[in-house]
């Protein structure tokens, strides 16, 4: 079940895609058509330097399971890595300026953050000081992240109860809600038009010669040749990996999400507030939306397992909403979904760009719950890496696939 609000509009509305591909050979197999493949397939297509044939291998059009459809859709730039910081920064440009970034064309909505804010609020001192290192980093990336103290924090946001907490960090500058599913939309549409095939299968086979990938084997049978191939299958990615003869850890975690309203709404916008337990809850519409981990261990599932622990809105969510908001005493859900972060467990950052040995062989993985936001930063580094060999907007170089062997994590802490 999707949500109704007028801050979100879950349905796209896509051309059909192709049952079967119009070629028997393309010089790009993109593996997942939704934030991530998308992205890819709509900066290759629409940079002039690149003149090849593009195919998306999508099995849902309607993105049903994947991220894109369970997306909280936010926006942030309050991460502790730089890298990372920068990417939300051009998340955030990119959405501000999505007509103009599409080329201008009239019919192309304009998207809008919808700037609450994210507010972080610590407990203890050693939070606060992680904090504030956080926001050393964001400031020195141009970001508008603040400290707060407990009474700035109530002068500006009077509902909630802070009696546990002495600091927060705040920033309302291109942080807050966009419509994630509008813009991968609107990058399918445009890249269709640009000449990108899109078909509806599964690829159960790659094939390998040597250190090259050479083809996909999707589930009518059909053999396609490819020059170069992108995963783009979210949770599923290491499982395409594994096609390839290779080794990639994503794991799927659980990841609740609810829209309840209040009998007594707030008198002005909720930012998205990270309680320190880890709950967190913002404005959606005229209602409210919280998101949270499962009760317990945070366990790595099947790619097809959605149940639902039963109890979690009163065993774990409502108490600590509440608590921390006493007018959300009063609620009611109005809707209810459960998705899956791709979450990588090295470092919790994105896998990005080349295998270091299958050279046309490229990730976008493991964005760790970050990929609506970073899909664009990803998805036109990999079109510059098949392109040109090379980073040339933004080096993404940290997160390449290398990493692994070397033993050099790029840990991000700001993982909710």
């Amino acid at each position: 079940m999707k949500p109704n609000a007028k801050d979100s509009s879950w349905e796209m509305n896509l051309p059909a895609f192709s049952a079967t591909p119009k070629h028997r050979q393309y010089d790009v197999v993109i593996i997942g058509g939704a934030t991530m493949g998308a992205c890819t397939a709509w900066f290759l297509a629409s940079n002039p330097d690149f003149k090849g044939k593009v195919l998306v291998v999508e099995p849902d059009p309607t993105f049903s399971k994947a991220q894109t459809g369970a997306s909280n859709n936010c926006m942030r730039q309050q991460f502790a890595n730089p890298i990372n910081v920068k990417i939300g920064q051009y998340a955030a440009e990119f959405v501000r300026n999505f007509r103009a970034n599409l080329g201008g064309d009239p019919t192309v909505p304009e998207l809008s953050i919808r700037n609450f804010g994210y507010l972080y609020l610590s407990d203890n001192a050693d939070l606060t000081k992680v904090l504030q290192r956080d926001q050393s980093v964001q400031e020195e990336c141009g970001a508008g992240t603040t400290m707060v103290t407990a009474d700035q924090i109530a002068t500006n946001y009077p509902f909630y109860k802070l009696d546990d907490i002495e600091a927060g960090s705040l920033n309302t500058e291109d942080e807050g809600y966009y419509n994630a599913p509008l813009m991968v939309e609107w990058l399918i549409k445009k890249s269709i038009e640009l000449g990108v095939d899109y078909v509806q299968s599964s690829v159960t086979a790659i094939g390998r010669e040597g250190n090259k990938v050479t083809s996909v084997t999707l589930a009518t049978g059909e053999v396609i040749e490819a020059g170069d191939i992108v995963n783009a299958s979210g949770t599923r990615a290491g499982i395409v990996a594994d096609m390839a003869g290779l080794k990639l850890d994503i794991q799927p975690k659980r990841r609740y999400t609810f829209i309840f309203k209040a009998k007594e709404p707030l008198d002005r916008d909720l930012p998205l507030t990270i309680d320190p337990t880890g709950v967190h809850f913002r404005q959606f519409g005229d209602n409210y939306l919280v998101g949270c981990p499962p009760l317990g261990e945070d366990a790595t599932v099947d790619v097809e397992d959605f149940s639902a622990e039963e109890t979690i809105w009163e065993d774990k969510v409502h108490p600590i909403v509440s608590n921390r908001i006493p007018q959300f005493k009063d609620v009611e859900v109005i809707d209810f979904w459960m998705g899956h972060y791709d979450f990588n467990p090295f470092d919790f950052n994105v896998v990005i760009g080349p295998h270091d040995e299958v050279s046309n062989f490229h990730f976008t993985n493991g964005s760790s719950g970050h990929g609506s936001q970073q899909g664009p930063a990803v998805g036109r580094g990999v079109a510059e890496q098949i392109i040109y060999g090379e980073f040339r907007s933004m080096d993404l170089s940290p997160f390449l696939y290398e990493r692994f062997a070397k033993g050099e994590r790029v840990i991000e802490r700001a993982v909710i």
